[in-house]
Parts: C-alpha cells; sequence; structure tokens
C-alpha cells in the first residue's frame, strides 16, 4: 500500500485515487482515452471496493450489503455510502454501479483536487495533470524512495502481471478495474502470456472479481448509453435574428444568451447559400466541452487554411492531443505570469513612454490606442524588437485572414491584393529582426524572452517546431497585442465611464506606487482588489473572445443532440456571461459579483479564456499586464469617453472590440511621467 509523505503528515491513498493515477497518461497529460460511461462506471466501481476494504460494505457476485454505516472521513466514500445505507432494499453490485454512476464525475473532480492538494499531481492550464515528485515509502520494504505515485503504483500493477509474486488485494482490484475499461494494452505491452496472468488475477479476488463483473455489464449494457433517436436540432428563424438588437450592437454573447434562452443550449443558425452553423451555449454545454471536448471535437480542421497562409502546419491553436500538450508545456513558462513579475519595470517604461505623446486635451481612437500601447510593451518583453512601424500592417494581414479563412466572410481573392501582398511581406521584415538580435551573443546575459522559448524548441525539437512554423509563432505572439489591447481598450472604456470606480482604482494605484514602482510580486490579490474585480467584470461583458470553433471528429450526443462526425461546431461559450440565473441583472456592471458567497465567476460558467484543452495558455499574463496597464493609466491621467454621449457599441469580428466611434479624450495628467512619485503635472 502507497503513502503519501507531505511534510509531516501522510495517508494512504484510496482506490479511487490509485485508479485515477492508474488511468492518467503523461504523455497527454489526461486520462487514457475511456468513454465516458466505462470511466463512471470503473469509478463507483473503486468507490464501492474501498468501501468493501474498510469493512463498510460486503459484496458478492449476487449481492451488496451495509454492514457499519460508520462515515470514513472521506466526503466521496461517504456520500456513496449513505446512498446504499439509505434504501430499504438489498440490491446487487451491479444495480448500485448503474445507480450511481451519474455522481461519478463529481467524485472524479474531488479526486484530483485531493491529489493536487497532496501534491501527488500538478494541475496545468487547460485541464492537463501531470505526476509530481514526491517522497514515497513503499509499505513492504519501508525503504524511502524518491519518484512520483504513479510511478510506484504503476510497478506495483508491473510486479503482479508481469511476474509470479501473489498481489496484494488492492493490486487485484486495480487491475481488474482497469481491465474491464480495456485499457491496460495502452498503459504496459502485452504478450499472450500477461493476457492469461491478467485473466488468473480477475479470478483471485471475489470482491474484485464481482465489482469488476459488474462494471463490465454495466459498460455492456446498451440500454444505459444515449439513443441514436435524438432530438432534432432547433433551426433560429432569421426573422427573429434579424431583429435582434444585439445584432445591430454586436454584443455576440448577449446574443447567444438570448438565442439559448429561446431555443435551448443546442441550435443551428442557416444562414443564405451558406453551410449550417451548429451552436452550443449554456451552462451544461460549457462543462461538456470543457471535460469531454478533447474526446470529441479537433481544432485542426478549421485552422488548416489560416495557418497555411503563413507557411506552417501543425501550430499551438491548431494541435490536439499529445503534440498539443507537449508543446502547451514547452511555451509555458514564456506566457506565464512569473515571467512578466520579473520583467515589469519594463511594462513601466515602454507604458510611460507611450503616455509621454499623449497631451490633455487630445481625443484619439480608443482601439489603435491601446492596441499600440500593449504593442510597445509585448514587442519588447517577448520578441526583443521594436514593430510600432509595422503592427498595423501584421495586424491589418492576420484580420483579413481570420475572415477569409475562419469566418469564410470574404472571398480568398480579397486575401492576394496588392495592399494584403505588401502586409504579408511584413511577416517576413518581424521574422529577420527577431532573428538579428537572437544569436547566442546577443542573448547572453538577457532576461529569457518567448523568442527564446520557440528557437530553443525549434533547435531541439524540429520535428515539434519546424522552421516553417517560425513565421507563424513569433508573429503570433505580436499578435496578442490585439487581444491584449482590445481588451484594454473595454477597460478604459469602463473606468472612464464610471467616475466611482475611476477612483477607487486610482486610489489603489497610488497605494501600490507610492512608496516608488512595485515588483510585479507587489500586485497581489489584496493589494489590487477593486482593480482585479474590476477586470473580471470587464471580461465578463466585454470578452475579448466569445467563441470558440471545432470540428466533429467523433460523433456525440450533447444535450439530447447528436452531432455528427465531421460537423463544425461554435462553441458560444461566453453566452453564460448573459445568463440571468448565472450572473443576475448581467447586462449592469456589478464588481461585488466576484465576492464571496456570491463568487458568480467560479467554473466553466465564466470562460473569458475559452475552455478545455484550449484555455488561453497566457491568461496569468494577460491578468497582471492588464491590471498594470489600467493602474499606470489611472495614476497618471483623467481620461474621458468622446463623444461623452457615446453608448457602446462592438465590432465583434474577428474577435470583439469596440467600435471604431469610440475615442478617448485626455481630460488631465495629475502625475508627471517623469516623477511618477510627486503629484501634480
Amino acid at each position: 500500500m502507497d503513502t503519501a509523505a507531505i511534510g509531516l503528515t501522510s495517508r494512504n491513498l484510496s482506490l479511487p485515487e490509485e485508479l485515477i493515477l492508474m488511468l492518467l497518461s503523461e504523455k497527454n497529460g489526461y486520462f487514457h482515452q475511456v468513454p465516458g460511461w466505462k470511466l463512471n462506471c470503473a469509478m463507483i466501481g473503486a468507490v464501492v471496493a474501498e468501501l468493501s476494504l474498510l469493512s463498510r460494505i460486503d459484496t458478492d457476485l449476487d449481492s451488496l450489503l451495509v454492514i457499519d454505516r460508520t462515515k470514513t472521513g472521506n466526503h466521496s466514500l461517504d456520500f456513496i455510502l449513505e446512498q446504499i445505507a439509505d434504501d430499504s432494499v438489498q440490491r446487487n453490485t451491479r444495480y448500485w454501479i448503474e445507480r450511481l454512476a451519474i455522481h461519478a464525475e463529481s467524485i472524479i473532480d474531488s479526486t484530483l483536487d485531493n491529489l493536487v492538494e497532496l501534491r501527488i499531481l500538478k494541475h496545468h492550464n487547460g485541464g492537463f495533470w501531470t505526476l509530481a515528485r514526491s517522497e514515497w515509502i513503499r509499505e513492504q520494504d519501508g525503504a524511502p524512495e524518491n519518484g512520483t505515485a504513479g510511478h510506484h503504483i504503476k510497478t506495483r500493477i508491473v510486479n503482479a502481471i508481469f511476474t509470479n509474486t501473489i498481489p496484494d488485494p488492492r493490486d487485484i482490484i486495480v487491475v481488474c478495474l482497469v481491465n474491464a475499461c480495456d485499457v491496460l494494452r495502452f498503459i504496459f505491452d502485452l504478450d499472450e502470456n500477461a493476457e492469461e496472468r491478467i485473466k488468473l488475477i480477475c479470478k483471485m479476488d471475489l470482491i474484485g472479481r464481482s465489482i469488476a463483473t459488474a462494471v463490465q455489464h454495466s459498460i455492456a449494457n446498451p440500454l444505459l448509453r444515449h439513443s441514436a433517436l435524438t432530438n432534432e436540432i432547433p433551426r433560429v428563424s432569421l426573422r427573429w435574428l434579424l431583429l435582434n438588437p444585439h445584432v445591430r450592437d454586436g454584443n455576440l454573447p448577449a446574443l447567444f444568451a438570448e438565442i439559448a434562452e429561446k431555443y435551448g443550449p443546442v441550435f443551428e443558425i442557416r444562414r443564405p447559400f451558406a453551410d449550417p452553423m451548429i451552436f452550443l451555449a449554456g451552462p451544461d454545454t460549457n462543462r461538456w466541452a470543457h471535460r469531454n471536448g478533447r474526446m470529441h471535437l479537433r481544432s485542426k480542421d478549421y485552422f488548416a487554411d489560416f495557418e497555411k497562409i503563413y507557411g506552417a502546419s501543425g501550430v499551438l491553436p491548431s494541435l490536439d492531443g499529445s503534440d498539443h500538450f507537449r508543446l502547451r508545456r514547452a511555451m509555458g513558462p514564456g506566457y506565464s505570469r512569473a515571467r512578466l513579475s520579473d520583467q515589469v519595470d519594463q511594462v513601466y517604461n515602454h507604458a510611460r513612454k507611450y503616455m509621454a505623446g499623449w497631451s490633455v486635451g487630445d481625443t484619439l481612437p480608443a482601439t489603435s490606442l491601446c492596441r499600440r500601447m500593449i504593442n510597445a510593451q509585448i514587442s519588447s518583453l517577448s520578441l526583443a524588437v521594436d514593430s510600432q512601424d509595422i503592427i498595423d500592417d501584421l495586424i491589418a494581414y492576420k484580420e483579413r485572414a481570420l475572415k477569409t479563412h475562419i469566418i469564410k466572410a470574404y472571398p480568398k481573392f480579397l486575401l492576394k491584393t496588392p495592399g494584403m501582398k505588401r502586409r504579408a511581406k511584413v511577416v517576413d521584415t518581424l521574422l529577420e529582426r527577431i532573428q538579428s538580435v537572437h544569436t547566442p551573443a546577443q542573448r547572453t546575459g538577457c532576461p529569457r524572452n518567448l523568442a527564446d522559448e520557440i528557437l530553443g524548441l525549434h533547435a531541439s525539437d524540429p520535428q515539434l517546431v519546424p522552421e516553417s512554423n517560425l513565421r507563424f509563432a513569433l508573429s503570433a505572439a505580436l499578435i496578442a497585442s490585439v487581444y491584449l489591447g482590445d481588451a484594454l481598450s473595454f477597460a478604459v472604456y469602463a473606468m472612464a465611464s464610471q467616475p466611482d470606480l475611476y477612483d477607487k482604482i486610482r486610489s489603489e494605484a497610488d497605494a501600490l506606487f507610492g512608496n516608488g514602482d512595485p515588483h510585479g510580486d507587489e500586485f497581489t490579490e489584496s493589494a489590487t482588489d477593486v482593480t482585479g474585480r474590476f477586470l473580471k467584470e470587464c471580461l465578463r461583458m466585454y470578452p475579448i473572445v466569445p467563441m470558440a470553433l471545432r470540428d466533429v471528429m467523433n460523433s456525440c450526443v450533447v444535450e439530447g443532440f447528436e452531432l455528427p462526425v465531421g460537423s463544425r461546431v461554435f462553441i458560444a461559450q461566453t453566452a453564460t456571461h448573459y445568463m440571468g440565473d448565472l450572473f443576475p441583472d448581467p447586462h449592469s456592471f456589478d464588481i461585488d459579483r466576484y465576492l464571496p458567497p456570491r463568487n458568480e465567476h467560479r467554473g466553466p460558467v465564466y470562460a473569458p479564456y475559452g475552455l478545455g484543452t484550449h484555455t488561453c495558455l497566457g491568461h496569468r499574463w494577460l491578468e497582471l499586464q492588464l491590471c498594470v496597464n489600467v493602474m499606470l493609466i489611472a495614476r497618471h491621467f483623467t481620461i474621458r469617453v468622446s463623444p461623452a454621449n457615446y453608448k457602446l457599441r462592438f465590432d465583434p469580428l474577428p474577435s470583439m472590440k469596440p467600435s471604431s466611434k469610440l475615442k478617448f479624450h485626455i481630460a488631465e495628467q495629475r502625475i508627471s511621467l517623469h516623477d511618477a512619485k510627486s503629484p501634480g503635472t
């Protein structure tokens, strides 16, 4: 039996925890591909088996009896024990596995949380997990070893399968459960002798045999699976759609929320002379996409034409599975909050240098002002170059390409006009600049940046990051200026149009910067309480990427509707942001939503960064950079919306941004940019 040594405390692992560790594949950061019903039955089987080993129940092939209702101290085990004990009719194991399978997902979630809390697993952005190194003690010899829990458990199972030793009853049950999931052959290289040994092990223990048999019968029962006779996806009336006010103001999340309220969480929009568009919108579809999307949906199909115009194939947004996980892990440091935190002084310098061009009385276009302010910082921080002279061309080319190849709003020839061909060459100009300053001699002693990560990956693993992908990967770093810049423009608009919040943010900025420029670590949750909640509300009401596109690779049923193989799905994950039962009075700007006990942002109903495996890799970087810039603006300037009576409208494609009519008026400079500590102009 394994014991996790965490500091001075230790605890035994339960069978559900051991099952999770057995099924986890470090190659792709997720479970071996066990279909949901199989996994749910196996997890409930593991709980029942653990209760049996703890002498709370007695089970055989024909019956299951509660013999002790005493709580175990494990919430998941106690919940299942209570469900069984409260039933006055004696049932068999198969009945309880099928009856309780609906609770398996919550048990899996709590099991994963426990393993992360014990520092046995590490949770990575995007819903990935890897094994953490810990001190482990093997009971059979008492010798401490350095390793991971998963390695030790798999070592035990290897000994059980590939040697003639008599396995421990717990190991027998683990083998039975994993074998019922039909994934042992993907975990180990099995020959005929090993296959026969597994069959023998599965007969050794009555408890393991009875539970595994119940699991296998439940898995095989076709009546428990979704029927092929699914509902017809409702079609949205084009007349109703065109009359909706959010079509005119461009607020896509609010539009999708209203469609979902009228038509349900899965609906279809059919435009004239275009392929049908299937949408998912609602809390349950968000949860499904976040948890199960990786098994049924993929990205590469819709993204293929777009990446080709950069000469690339298999870039981060188009990858799925193990290669996607490998690249995310490798790129993670370059997008981390810690990386930005260590270089936050550069953010201050570039932001103040840019703001030095603002004069009291100026009225400036909101979108270009904020995009260029952010680009001045990202160009230096991520790529060590200046790109202010070419960023507009890079953005124009990228947005035309997105509208042509992703949204399909433009014919392809519009990407080959003389102006677009000229802008396409700017990508090569950027690449030349980056490569010219990223020689080993020039980078000696410099803080590592995103370009270093990308070029280093290309050098060490040219199959994962081939040379043909560098144009896309390196220019994509600058395109972050679009998304982060547009998020900043929404934040400045929200601040300028709400003077009370402006004053509170300014007070936090004055406190944080009052004794000089703070280190990145000083932007704590308490130090930026109002600003942090303000930005969460901005991202709820004005999400930059309101939906995601995916193609169905394995047929699936979502909320009673079948998504056939090959169909394209639009996951409107931010529709939940405007659903009144999740965010009361959703059109009201309310930063107290994020205070306990409300905590309305908990779970996948709050999804400004996407869902599942393609959740924004740099969202923690974005949060810090956005916070720093909003605080700097609030501390140094008073900005007003222009025109004063402007009502916010959106330009929603290819991503959401304020309409071009929004401008910012520089009304006051309250602290000199050259003497940030002293009040006055």
